[in-house]
């Protein structure tokens, strides 16, 4: 099935996020293993050649259209060289689904957090991964095997530098898990920990998180001097980590997604729309890319209903025919349910918000989580130590 104008299907095992960790470790000489994928389509090892340690930082929300339109606040970023150019984030264009895309080296359907808030099939709850702590169980849930267990394997030595309210977290031990956690309490925290963890063991992996960029464009929005001021000093981290690197070291920036801001004028409350709840069990995915559960009998009713109400402003298609089109990879039989019977992924700059029941989520400045250029292109920008030339 094509896609409709406008909407992007992620390369998978080519040119995206979950191929970022893979060439990494590989050019670190850790043998890899992807489910039949390349271990490294980015050909990440000329970039890497001659470091025993690699960096890979993730900015949260730092989609490459919007590096590339501020040079003036981003000057580092934009002065980068990129070893393979734009990479895609996965489908849902999302933080959880992006995180265990990187973590483990997979697509979404194979890896199983298959968005924001999904389904737990059989139990008529919801998850929130953010939110996530041990019910599911992490291991269960999420049972790929991460790139840091493999290196480890390895004799790498890896760690994760990420804020200190995200340890132990289930997301934090589905995409994570293999890599020991050292918390940041803040952007100069963030640094100094990824500096200390690269000079660990004879080889090391570390991968670091900042989530600020991404809060600014929700709350203001991504054309707001808010979200500008924020994009300064994210530029100011990246110069720090890059003066300070080990001298065998290299790092990597990229991102999980990038961000639209979403005007009233492209918005649409669910609930006034008596049409979008009839037949509806359970409403999940968030408010671009949203996951419909229907009642036992209803779900050619539920998605006639909701492409005739949506229209042109979002590709509206079963389980089925989303799977069928690739956009979350190869989907594993067992994890299939976790999508909605219907699947409406936005076009244009339109959100489907649920006021009643996610006031606060309904009135954000911008979002993401379809398939739209601006939500997918990421930047992979390098630096190398000064060893390396």
């Amino acid at each position: 099935m094509r896609l409709p104008e406008g909407l992007r299907l992620p390369p998978y095992g080519s040119a995206t996020l979950a191929d970022v960790l893979p060439g990494a470790a590989t050019a670190l000489g850790v043998p890899v293993r992807r489910g039949g994928l390349p271990a490294d389509p980015l050909d990440l090892s000329p970039a890497v050649a001659g470091a025993r340690r690699v960096a890979v930082l993730l900015v949260d929300g730092l989609g490459a259209e919007l590096v590339a339109a501020h040079p003036r606040q981003a000057p580092v970023l934009n002065a980068l060289g990129s070893p393979a150019g734009t990479l895609s984030a996965p489908c849902p264009s999302t933080t959880p689904v992006s995180l265990v895309s990187l973590g483990t080296g997979l697509p979404p359907g194979s890896h199983g957090v298959l968005g924001f808030v999904t389904e737990v099939p059989g139990e008529g709850r919801t998850l929130n991964h953010v939110h996530w702590r041990d019910d599911p169980d992490p291991l269960q849930w999420q049972a790929q095997p991460t790139v840091f267990e493999q290196a480890t394997a390895a004799g790498v030595s890896c760690t994760v530098v990420a804020p200190h309210a995200f340890a132990g977290s289930g997301l934090t031990r589905a995409a994570y898990r293999g890599a020991d956690y050292a918390s940041a309490f803040s952007p100069g925290d963030l640094v100094a920990g990824v500096h200390a963890a690269l000079r660990t063991g004879e080889r090391s992996l570390v991968y670091g998180y900042t989530a600020e960029l991404d809060l600014t464009g929700h709350v203001r929005g991504v054309d707001s001097p808010h979200w500008r001021a924020q994009l300064g000093i994210v530029d100011r981290l990246v110069e720090q980590l890059v003066e300070g690197l080990p001298e065998d070291a290299v790092l990597l920036v990229t991102a999980d997604h990038g961000m639209v801001d979403v005007p009233d004028s492209t918005r649409l409350d669910i609930g006034a729309e008596p049409a979008l709840s009839d037949g509806v069990r359970l409403l999940a995915g968030e408010p671009r890319a949203r996951y419909v559960h229907a009642e036992p009998g209803a779900v050619d009713d539920v998605l006639a209903a909701w492409r005739a109400v949506l229209g042109d402003r979002a590709w509206v298609v079963s389980r089925a025919e989303a799977v069928d089109s690739g956009v979350f990879g190869e989907v594993q039989d067992q994890l299939a349910d976790r999508i909605g019977d219907v699947v409406a992924l936005a076009r244009g700059s339109w959100a489907f918000t649920d006021v009643q029941q996610d006031p606060f989520g309904s009135m954000l400045a911008a979002y993401h989580g379809s398939l739209t250029r601006a939500e997918l292109a990421i930047p992979l920008l390098a630096a190398r130590g000064r060893a390396l030339g």
